[in-house]
């Protein structure tokens, strides 16, 4: 389901904030979140982070940058977030 939401924010990426989900206050979001940090996601979010510094150096990419910077934002900790 994560990586859904990484699929969509992908696919769809302009006009699309990520934000806290406020109804989800437990801690299995938070082991999910650590589990899935060591699993994969700091690869994904090095990934996404190197080709937004890449993407910034122009002043045409800067936007495509910035979707980066939010896809590693997802990239990190993807549960307990939602899209908007």
């Amino acid at each position: 389901m994560q990586s859904m939401k990484l699929g969509m924010l992908a696919i769809w990426p302009f006009g699309t904030k990520v934000k806290w989900k406020p109804s989800q206050p437990g801690c299995l979001s938070i082991f999910m979140n650590v589990l899935w940090f060591f699993v994969g996601g700091i690869w994904i979010w090095l990934t996404h982070i190197f080709y937004g510094l890449i993407f910034c150096i122009t002043i045409i990419g800067i936007p495509f940058g910035k979707m980066h910077f939010r896809l590693a934002k997802l990239a990190l900790s993807p549960f307990g977030k939602e899209l908007s």
